[in-house]
């Protein structure tokens, strides 16, 4: 057992920890079942979990490495304290380490890399090239934290009877919506709409293109038609004012500290749009209002 809140055990780019204050002052005191369809980091799910705001939580990612990742965490989280003990920061075993085949590991070895090449990579970047290897060259920290068993436990406390599921975020959504009440709520984190022509956010699995984020802004508006508390994430650009248009919606300055290009990790302005089943929170928390 743990004694520590929960808390990300992954650094992970895009992740919601700048928001969160406002993010959570949005959420319902108290959640039936919590949805979040691209889990990445979970910094807004173990926040809850903290809070022990929601009975029930399906995560989902399609990112399989990710979502491998959490469930070995959820299932065996000895077995991957063992595996990140004998792991050392060198050049050397960074490299041989990033060469495995996840697919010739089991579940426990493929988590302890993730988890591995995420704490001594460049920047805690997660990136794969076009045949799906991960790339990310050596971050030469003096001695970053490869193993923290306490942690790691709390993570795998609010793991506990978590659903995790790999798959597109329609994959989940749709399988949820069959079973989403009023009391329940979902968030969306997905890869952000890009600002500039050099910014697209390539690290996420398949990639996400200008379509997919058109097929999410159906499903929040599906999600806004039948009534579920919902809250949305993106950057603050053109594209997604058109996007959620008519939906309430906030711009709010937030810093990204993962980016490979160092003069590209200060403020930047995010977009938080919700569903109008949440206005009354909104409107409670003095924290929202229709973005400019």
């Amino acid at each position: 057992m743990s004694d520590s809140a929960p808390r990300p055990f992954l650094k992970w780019a895009g992740g919601e920890r700048q928001l969160l204050p406002r993010i959570l002052a949005l959420v319902p005191p108290r959640i039936g079942t919590y949805i979040e369809p691209f889990l990445g980091g979970g910094a807004l799910f173990f926040a809850l979990a903290a809070e022990r705001r929601f009975k029930r939580a399906v995560l989902g990612d399609v990112n399989a490495e990710l979502i491998n990742c959490y469930s070995a965490v959820r299932d065996d989280v000895a077995g991957v304290i063992a595996k990140l003990a004998r792991m050392r920061n060198t050049p050397t075993t960074y490299y041989r380490i990033r060469a495995q085949r996840p697919d010739g590991l089991d579940p426990i070895a493929r988590a302890a890399r993730v988890i591995y090449l995420n704490r001594c990579g460049y920047n805690g970047l997660y990136r794969v090239n076009s045949d799906g290897n991960f790339n990310v060259p050596f971050g030469r920290y003096t001695r970053p934290r490869i193993c923290d068993p306490e942690r790691l436990r709390a993570a795998a406390e609010a793991l506990a009877g978590v659903e995790l599921v790999c798959g597109d975020f329609n994959a989940v959504l749709s399988g949820a919506r069959r079973r989403l009440g009023a009391d329940d709520f979902v968030y969306l984190d997905p890869p952000y709409v890009p600002i500039s022509k050099t910014a697209s956010f390539t690290g996420y699995a398949g990639g996400f293109s200008m379509a997919d984020q058109e097929r999410l802004a159906k499903q929040l508006r599906r999600l806004s038609d039948k009534g579920i508390a919902a809250v949305l994430s993106n950057s603050d650009c053109p594209d997604t004012r058109r996007l959620y248009e008519g939906l309430p919606a906030a711009s709010l300055p937030a810093r990204r500290a993962i980016n490979s290009v160092a003069s590209r990790r200060g403020p930047v302005a995010e977009l938080l749009v919700h569903t109008p089943a949440l206005r009354a929170v909104a409107d409670a928390a003095s924290c929202y209002g229709a973005a400019p």
